[in-house]
């Protein structure tokens, strides 16, 4: 991965694509493991609390070994952005080297469910625009992989990024990810370069409807949740 490249579109954009990331044999791992309740700790239908039409699944400990591999490499990797970002935005957060001293951090707020998860959306499935926080303590980034093939799974079913600017109307961004296919992006609020310096800018997230087929893709965040 072109660390130096993805730094400046963070900065930039507050999201950076990352090209493939995961083998279409791997994508189809993770796949194979929905139906295995074994492997998740919980559930949500999303028409139930009007979050959108799907579901998805959070893992349960202990997690796919790539999937621990991923977000303890990706936590150490972003740790220079998430601080960079806490400065220009006049944050006092403080963020460990490592994903398993963040975690300890985490716990003492008793935050220690994990919240890497695997999204299935079929036709006319949608995420509406929201931020994935689960209590106190939260890392700004967190990272998104499409498991599914577009053109062949799947149409549709676009991510969604949306900036709401101080004083202005919002701004839209739609990434179309393809299979093993990354995105790191914002997962609350990004510094943003104005006139009088840096200011803080509110990012949303969703995906837009799935038009044809069946769209999988799996969510890496950082923080665990209460």
């Amino acid at each position: 991965m072109d660390w130096d490249s993805i730094e400046r579109d963070l900065d930039a954009r507050g999201y950076a694509t990352t090209g493939p990331i995961l083998r279409s044999r791997e994508c189809a791992e993770l796949i194979a493991l929905y139906p295995d309740r074994e492997r998740f700790r919980s559930r949500v239908v999303m028409e139930r609390h009007r979050y959108g039409v799907g579901e998805y699944k959070y893992f349960a400990r202990p997690m796919p070994s790539i999937v621990e591999q991923l977000r303890t490499e990706l936590y150490r990797k972003l740790v220079p952005t998430a601080e960079r970002w806490a400065g220009r935005m006049r944050s006092r957060e403080a963020y460990p080297k490592t994903l398993s001293a963040f975690l300890k951090i985490c716990a003492a707020r008793e935050q220690t469910k994990p919240t890497p998860l695997i999204l299935r959306y079929e036709a006319g499935g949608y995420n509406c625009l929201h931020q994935d926080l689960y209590g106190e303590v939260a890392f700004p980034l967190q990272f998104t992989c499409a498991l599914s093939r577009r053109g062949r799974d799947f149409e549709g079913g676009e991510l969604l990024l949306v900036e709401q600017r101080p004083r202005a109307q919002s701004r839209g961004e739609a990434i179309a990810l393809d299979e093993g296919e990354g995105i790191i992006f914002a997962n609350r609020y990004r510094p943003a370069a104005g006139t009088r310096g840096f200011h803080r800018v509110n990012m949303r997230h969703g995906v837009s409807t799935v038009t044809s087929g069946v769209r999988y893709a799996m969510g890496v965040i950082f923080h665990d949740a209460s």
